[in-house]
């Protein structure tokens, strides 16, 4: 029988790509976000090209209803999930003081909330079978001082980094993926047309590879994977500065 993976913010960007290399090596895949239409594509794409089986899954994250939906499929024993991939994410400005609290909130709620149901879902069957991959989507931006989008991906970083510890001795690994910029739709949902992101062009990175490096590493049991050479040295001299000179840095791009 196939694996099948899960996979959040499965519509496009960095969650589709998680989902065209999964369904490469033979997975079947669970698509979910908010956009059936896209979801849609995203699926029949994947049918035709790979031969998997493909079930989409329409659920905002932000909310009950779309969590619980979510963790119900994720612990469903008679349809088990043996990868789980918690990529949803959304921007926001980086000025907290001047953003609505409501959004700030739903951004709380997806980055953290969401990731932490999920994965509560999917450890109590994967545990039980012995094995299973968790891989949560973080960023760089958890290692700079770069206002609650940097607060809530250190929150995904220390969760993963502890729950790897804990549970891949029992067969169930957590890695978190810590992605720079990635050329994606992600800005352009921020209203930011590419070219217009303020980001210098060495800095971007292509959705290919960080996949295929955040799957290398999840296969290895890591539980943090910072791709690309470029980011890793970005991050270890970022925290040797002083916090105000980090924080004024990390306002790079959006």
């Amino acid at each position: 029988m196939a694996k099948t993976a899960l996979i959040t913010g499965a519509s496009s960007g960095l969650g589709a790509e998680f989902a065209r290399q999964l369904a490469s090596k033979g997975a079947d895949v669970v698509l979910v976000a908010r956009d059936r239409a896209a979801l849609d594509a995203v699926a029949e794409r994947l049918r035709a090209e790979f031969g998997v089986a493909t079930e989409v899954l329409v659920a905002d994250l932000t909310t009950d209803e779309g969590t619980d939906a979510a963790a119900s499929r994720l612990s469903d024993p008679t349809r088990p999930v043996e990868v789980l991939v918690n990529n949803a994410g959304i921007g926001l400005d980086l000025d907290f003081a001047k953003n609505d609290i409501s959004v700030e909130e739903r951004h709380l709620d997806l980055h953290v909330r969401a990731t932490m149901r999920l994965t509560h879902a999917a450890l109590q069957p994967m545990l039980a079978r012995g094995h299973g991959r968790i891989i949560n989507v973080a960023s760089v931006a958890a290692f700079l001082p770069r206002g609650t989008y940097g607060a809530v991906k250190a929150w995904i970083v220390s969760f993963s980094r502890w729950a790897n510890a804990v549970y891949r001795p029992r067969g169930v690994s957590v890695t978190a993926v810590c992605p720079g910029f990635v050329h994606t739709n992600f800005h352009e949902r921020l209203g930011l047309p590419p070219g217009q992101e303020g980001i210098p062009s060495f800095m971007w990175l292509d959705a290919p590879d960080v996949v295929r490096e955040g799957l290398r590493a999840a296969a290895r049991g890591t539980a943090v994977s910072i791709p690309s050479l470029r980011y890793r040295e970005i991050v270890a001299v970022v925290r040797m500065l002083p916090a105000p000179l980090a924080a004024r840095l990390a306002r790079t791009g959006r």
